[in-house]
């Protein structure tokens, strides 16, 4: 009997070593196949992106606030309990999955018959911020139970909570409580009363939805529940409650200057074009440095040009850019992006009137008509279309020259007619306009009557002012990645020269976009201290106004109108005169030399 009770002994024994040994290997061998968990020490939230100037000034910030961090017992108690009663009750009882939870939510769920509690650990959480994304998949949910489990084998529970308390997203660009305590209540953690600190306990679950900032009777909601539930896990009194449930939000924002961008339709393009050049999973990494094209004084001349030089109710667009390599210095989208983020220098498709002869001309030139060769301005038809100079003002016979520089009308049609539809369209194509929106083969086209961006129109000017080298223009100059290597350089990327108009057919261009500014139309932007070469445009009933003129080494064009189409009560000649207004206060940057003469 006694060695039946002996050999059974030794036999439960061998089976609970042998069954501690398969946990030991199965836990090692499942281990390996997840990530290193000490990366969570060096953790940096995804998706920064700093965008600086020319003179690396930063101009915006996207992702996590540069906020100090919670270290080793900094965390203070009332945050931690707000936490764990908000999201994870037994956070202390668990070993990174609460299976009771996961009953809770299922009997709760199939009783309201849909998904509308989770079960996730604080541990669980922390796993996703770090190492998964937020699809609601069977394979993710996995993969985030086992990481949870290697997490909670690897640091304490305090380690973990303060993990995640730096890293949780808790809406309106905050990341982590020490972003959260700042951006609502310009605060740091310690600082926070109890009613602030359950406020932003309950940010978690819909940080986007619950925030303050956006809506504050939601948010209230979400406080008091979180305070029911401090009250329940007898982390406050009663007194307590009742006391914290009545207070209002007396939200402070704290400012921060990299968060609200100081050229925010700019910083807005460049991220649109940032999938161009990074990847996605760069991206999503973040902890990037985009050295953009910005001249921030130029960029707030430009914004001071468009407040100031156009009617109250008119809005406006400006975009400086450098013919010889392309880069946009300076562009403002609109007069306040916070009350209409649209872009009028990117997005709008507005009827460029008169600039677009530039095209018409350079397409003549191309083919052999000379700056002197000699047209008959006087009314005509062409079918059904019949077309009127401004003022019904007709010149006679005049020179292709003095066509261009007093902008005639029936001499424009009269050019697209003789050279024909793709020979046009092909030289507008090949300085990149068409491109958003396709040109038509009909006659006004002559006039601009189609709908062209002010980017665009712009960099088609700054490729004659380069002599005749097209450059797409672009807002960025180097991107350094998060180990300040260097991943994308401009001037490594655009090496090639696209010659798409000869030298001396822009040459001649710039000379009579010179005679268009000192004798013609654009007189209004005249300067005497250098030569300007631009010229005007106005749509039907003034509703477009613009003025695109070049120094050697910068092109800007200025467009005014409404964003309704609605006729304005002012001319191209204020868009003129904000152009040189512009221009004088940023020329003392810009050395005085002539455009290049062919012989």
């Amino acid at each position: 009997m006694k060695s039946k009770w002996i050999i059974a002994s030794i036999s439960f024994v061998l089976l609970g070593s042998s069954t501690a040994l398969v946990e030991i290997l199965l836990t090692s061998f499942t281990d390996s196949l997840l990530p290193k968990v000490n990366e969570i020490k060096h953790f940096n939230q995804r998706g920064s992106i700093t965008f600086l100037s020319t003179n690396q000034k930063i101009i915006h910030r996207i992702g996590p606030l540069p906020r100090k961090k919670l270290k080793n017992g900094q965390t203070p108690t009332k945050v931690e309990q707000a936490f764990i009663s908000a999201e994870d009750r037994r956070f202390f009882n668990h070993k990174g999955i609460d299976f009771i939870g996961i009953v809770r939510a299922l009997i709760t769920n199939s009783q309201r018959g849909r998904f509308k509690e989770g079960a996730s650990t604080i541990t669980q959480q922390l796993a996703r911020i770090v190492y998964l994304n937020q699809n609601k998949t069977l394979t993710r949910k996995i993969k985030e139970a086992a990481l949870a489990l290697k997490i909670e084998r690897s640091f304490s529970k305090e380690e973990i909570l303060r993990f995640y308390l730096n890293n949780v997203y808790l809406g309106s660009n905050a990341y982590g409580i020490s972003d959260a305590a700042w951006i609502y209540f310009s605060k740091t953690p310690n600082q926070l009363n109890l009613e602030e600190v359950s406020l932003i306990a309950g940010l978690a679950p819909a940080p986007s939805l619950y925030s303050p900032l956006v809506n504050p009777d939601l948010a209230i909601k979400r406080r008091n529940i979180v305070l029911e539930r401090m009250k329940k896990e007898n982390f406050i009194s009663q007194i307590e409650l009742e006391k914290s449930r009545k207070k209002p939000l007396n939200l402070k924002p704290g400012i921060s200057s990299p968060l609200k961008s100081s050229a925010p339709f700019f910083t807005s393009w460049v991220y649109q074009k940032l999938p161009e050049i990074v990847t996605n999973k760069q991206l999503e990494v973040g902890g990037l440095k985009v050295i953009t094209s910005l001249n921030s004084q130029w960029q707030l001349a430009a914004k001071q040009v468009i407040t100031n030089y156009s009617a109250k109710d008119i809005e406006g667009a400006i975009i400086s850019i450098e013919p010889g390599t392309g880069l946009v210095r300076a562009l403002v989208g609109g007069k306040d992006f916070e009350n209409n983020q649209f872009n009028r220098a990117t997005q709008a498709l507005r009827s460029p009137g008169s600039t677009f002869k530039l095209i018409i001309y350079a397409s003549a030139l191309s083919n052999g008509i000379k700056p002197n060769s000699q047209f008959i301005d006087l009314p005509k038809c062409w079918k059904d279309y019949c077309p009127q100079n401004y003022n019904n003002q007709y010149l006679g016979e005049i020179s292709l020259t003095k066509a261009f520089t007093t902008s005639s009308n029936v001499i424009a049609v009269e050019l697209l007619d003789k050279l024909g539809f793709e020979n046009v369209i092909a030289t507008a194509n090949s300085l990149g306009i068409g491109k958003t929106q396709k040109l038509e083969k009909y006659l006004p086209l002559a006039v601009g009557a189609y709908g062209e961006t002010l980017m665009n129109m712009t960099s088609a000017y700054a490729a004659i002012a380069n002599r005749g080298i097209y450059k797409i223009p672009s807002p960025i100059e180097k991107i350094i990645g998060p180990n300040n290597k260097v991943i994308w350089n401009y001037n490594q990327d655009n090496k090639k020269k696209k010659q798409v108009v000869s030298k001396k057919v822009a040459d001649t261009l710039n000379w009579m976009l010179e005679q268009t500014v000192s004798e013609g139309t654009g007189s209004a932007a005249s300067l005497p201290t250098r030569p300007v070469a631009g010229k005007t445009g106005t749509s039907d009933g003034n509703r477009d106004l613009w003025f695109i003129g070049s120094l050697p080494q910068l092109t800007t064009g200025v467009w005014f109108g409404n964003d309704n189409n609605n006729e304005t009560i002012m001319n191209s000649g204020n868009a003129a005169w904000a152009w040189k207004k512009y221009i004088q206060t940023i020329e003392k940057d810009l050395k005085v030399i002539k455009f290049t003469k062919s012989n």
